[in-house]
């Protein structure tokens, strides 16, 4: 059978699943840290990689390896190599992938955790990093450097849900011999491929919609085979990132219900958009289902929803914004997203809370922004939520 002839939601129950002995129905969990050989001489090819079977569960083990190859079948990637964290798989990907003296042109509406990498450590090893805006390709053309390696990106971005042209960007990249990575923990498998826009790199916390339920920390990298197993693999390996086996069967068992879960976040996400739209004391809503969102349009040509993350500017300040949150009963007050619980985060304090006030304000993350990762509960009780703090204001 050739998975690439079946449906995403079969790939994502059926995919990557290799039976042991047992024939057991359910993916096995292997909670190993070695494998035993059968001689000097299969221990001796394994390690040298003449054999391709497990080592050591650093960077071999067969519950892993059922999630890299379950989450590439989604992706339409060659091949995955799975990380401890998102933060891991970026880091993963920039130390092996490039070099002191090379050039990263990333967006500048990114994550708060991986602007601090990009701008404040990885100069630190002699990369350097040009942060423009998301949406502008002439920026990122202007950007370009002779030593620009890598293209870094978001989209839709986190928090604004800004969405960047990925095959004009792709353009950009190969044109001046540069990799396109991008971030697709927003949308997800289920909602955007973007190796079929153009990337070369696809970058994943599996700690959020891939799992589904908050359960876990776990990240991936994925790619053509030559650029992502042959280079990440070494990294892995020597410098020990590890998802966990217990964390890949987690999410592996998340991945079944991807598409499902997905589309049920972002039914609930476009509705709750609209109201707050319409909300006398929400300023502006940021939601790429929205036909007000500025890249409405390229999102519906890129993605096939919105997604599940609202984010809205309320009348006000920090003040203002800290009030819904504290008023809240039903939605959680916490930074992570994609989980099953809607959760409610105020950016400039937490996620983006170690970013200098001008990066910030160059981000357009301002004091009143709140983000919402809508869950799964009943719309009306997520209205009723937010209302109780928006009448505060």
């Amino acid at each position: 059978m050739r998975w690439d002839e079946l449906e995403l939601e079969t790939l994502a129950v059926r995919a990557g699943i290799h039976r042991s002995q047992f024939n057991e129905h359910s993916e096995a969990m292997y909670l190993t840290s070695s494998f035993v050989f059968k001689n000097a001489a299969e221990a001796a090819a394994r390690f040298s990689g003449e054999d391709p079977g497990m080592v050591y569960s650093r960077y071999t083990n067969p519950t892993v390896s059922a999630m890299q190859e379950r989450l590439a079948a989604l992706e339409g990637a060659e091949c995955c190599v799975a990380t401890a964290s998102g933060m891991s798989a970026i880091l993963g990907c920039v130390m092996a992938l490039l070099k002191a003296g090379d050039h990263i042109v990333a967006s500048r509406s990114i994550f708060g955790a991986t602007v601090q990498l990009f701008g404040g450590l990885l100069p630190r090893f002699g990369v350097e990093t040009t942060f423009v805006s998301a949406t502008d390709a002439g920026a990122w053309e202007q950007a370009m450097r002779p030593n620009t390696k890598l293209l870094f990106l978001e989209t839709p971005s986190n928090p604004l849900t800004e969405v960047s042209d990925l095959p004009a960007l792709a353009e950009v990249a190969h044109r001046h011999g540069a990799l396109l990575a991008v971030d697709n923990c927003f949308c997800s498998p289920a909602l955007q491929r973007p190796l079929e826009l153009g990337a070369d790199i696809i970058i994943h916390s599996a700690t959020k919609y891939l799992d589904g339920q908050g359960r876990v920390l776990g990240g991936a990298v994925l790619g053509k085979r030559e650029v992502i197993l042959d280079k990440m693999t070494g990294f892995l390996r020597s410098a020990g990132p590890t998802l966990s086996p217990f964390n890949a069967w987690v999410i592996l068992k998340g991945l079944e219900t991807l598409s499902l879960r997905m589309h049920a976040h972002s039914q609930s996400a476009l509705e709750l958009a609209q109201w707050l739209e319409q909300h006398p004391k929400v300023e502006r809503v940021y939601y790429p289902g929205l036909a007000s969102h500025p890249q409405h349009a390229l999102a519906m040509r890129q993605q096939k929803t919105g997604g599940g993350i609202v984010s809205f500017d309320v009348k006000g300040a920090r003040a203002e914004a800290w009030r819904v949150v504290d008023a809240t009963q039903l939605i959680s007050i916490t930074a992570n997203l994609g989980d099953t619980k809607t959760t409610i985060t105020h950016p400039a304090s937490t996620t983006h809370g170690r970013v200098s006030p001008e990066a910030r304000a160059a981000a357009g993350i301002r004091d009143g922004l709140l983000r919402v990762a809508v869950g799964l509960e009943g719309i009306s009780d997520l209205k009723a939520d937010l209302a109780r703090g928006l009448a505060k204001i």
